[in-house]
């Protein structure tokens, strides 16, 4: 079997076997592979895309190339562990509210999230808001706090799914990273090889989210069903709408602050529901009922009566984090600057673009503009107005919170030329668009 016979095959639209993309995998692995062919091979599936069962062969591939958790370890026979994944968006502060609520439900969460990129804020630099916090854990540490506590969050690490690390830089520098088949064996190769069960997705459509269209979430949300059934894993996935932030802050500390807020049931309405959504979608999947709308309601329930709070309280603990910052949230970083952006003319609020919204965090310093940045955890913007809401002319869209007034005034500017007001009543749009399970 050689590499180059493998490039033309797909390059000629030609499926490839398990076999073929097995070798070409291992091979890009070990080295035995160039990165130029690597690269050639990433451009035909470009242009010649993939079938299910290519995607899911790749996947497998990539998930083999390195180690696997085991989660189970210490549980007993038939438990289920679950785990959910965000495509990213701007606000999207989710997995930080759902899985203690989950967790605190009886059933075990044991996920592996990454940093932020761009204008998409990751789940670890929220975390890591919280002094002391600690989110590099061993396989041991990993599999014991599942167990112990029923919730884990941790970094991904370069020992799970080498391959796919290895093929995303390429891909990243050579015009292949928007290609369904390899984005969908990029997340589910890490996914799966975390150890989860069931694996809950919330995909992303909207100006904030790599999706950009229905049809192009529905595309990538059914690919990665498709491929964890076939590794035989149950799965779900929620289309969810992302053309203005979720919720109302953005920003590290800021978005830490409205997830605990909701563990306390006093979260923004539009956030609650997707958290709750996502909830009765990992309980299904968990065996812990049938019916998603009783589910939902257990899940809100849970958000009002403490245990959620209580459980995301241990799992901050275990992992180190200071529990004084969760009980009194003025300790976590805040900005020295606060500032109003206003409404220019009154009329109902008909669009806040969550791309110029994530941008305009980064240009404050809560986001990387580059691998390695560092970032301010204190900055970010939290709306005052969301869409379908009526403004007055003069009345604050949304609060710009700064550590420097240069970078105050810039980001004023970007998010104000990002709203738009319109003179008729608008209706605000839905926040899922459809479950795909």
């Amino acid at each position: 079997m050689r590499a180059v016979d493998i490039i033309v095959k797909k390059r000629d639209g030609a499926e490839l076997t398990a076999a073929e993309i097995k070798f070409f995998i291992g091979g890009f692995t070990d080295g035995s592979i160039p990165d130029y062919q690597a690269t050639a091979w990433a451009m035909a599936i470009y242009f010649q895309g993939m079938t299910d069962a290519e995607a899911t062969a790749l996947t497998l591939a990539m998930l083999r190339s390195g180690q696997q958790l085991d989660p189970h370890v210490d549980f007993p026979p038939g438990a289920v562990v679950v785990d959910k994944h965000s495509t990213g968006g701007v606000g999207d502060k989710t997995s930080l509210a759902l899985a203690p609520l989950v967790a605190s439900l009886g059933l075990p969460v044991g996920k592996l999230s990454g940093r932020g990129l761009g204008f998409s804020g990751g789940t670890i630099d929220k975390l890591e808001s919280i002094a002391g916090f600690t989110v590099q854990l061993s396989n041991e540490a990993f599999v014991r706090q599942l167990h112990d506590v029923g919730l884990v969050i941790g970094s991904q690490t370069a020992e799970l799914a080498p391959a796919d690390g290895k093929l995303y830089a390429l891909r990243d520098v050579s015009g292949t990273v928007p290609v369904l088949p390899l984005i969908a064996s990029s997340i589910m190769s890490k996914k799966l090889a975390s150890g989860a069960d069931a694996i809950v997705l919330d995909v992303k459509v909207g100006h904030g989210a790599f999706m950009k269209t229905q049809a192009d979430a529905r595309h990538l949300a059914r690919l990665m069903v498709e491929i964890g059934r076939n590794a035989g894993r149950r799965m779900s996935a929620v289309i969810s709408a992302m053309d203005e932030p979720l919720g109302r802050a953005v920003g590290n500390a800021l978005e830490l602050k409205e997830a605990m807020a909701a563990l306390q049931g006093s979260g923004p309405s539009d956030f609650e529901q997707l958290v709750v959504t996502l909830a009765a979608q990992m309980l299904r999947l968990g065996g812990l009922g049938s019916d998603e709308q009783i589910l939902q309601n257990q899940a809100r329930e849970q958000l009002r009566n403490g245990q959620a709070w209580e459980k995301f309280r241990q799992f901050i603990a275990a992992q180190g984090g200071d529990l004084r910052q969760i009980d009194d949230p003025e300790l976590l970083p805040s900005a020295r600057l606060i500032e109003p952006i206003r409404a220019p003319a009154a009329g109902w609020l008909a669009e806040i673009r969550a791309d110029a919204v994530g941008l305009a965090v980064v240009e404050l310093g809560g986001g990387r503009q580059k691998k390695g940045d560092s970032i301010d955890y204190a900055v970010g913007i939290v709306l005052e107005a969301k869409v379908g809401d009526r403004v007055e002319a003069g009345q604050p869209l949304c609060w710009v919170h700064a550590n420097d007034p240069r970078r105050l005034a810039e980001a004023q500017a970007q998010v104000l030329e990002a709203c738009r007001i319109s003179i008729e009543p608008v209706v605000a749009p839905p926040l899922v668009y459809e479950i795909i399970s």
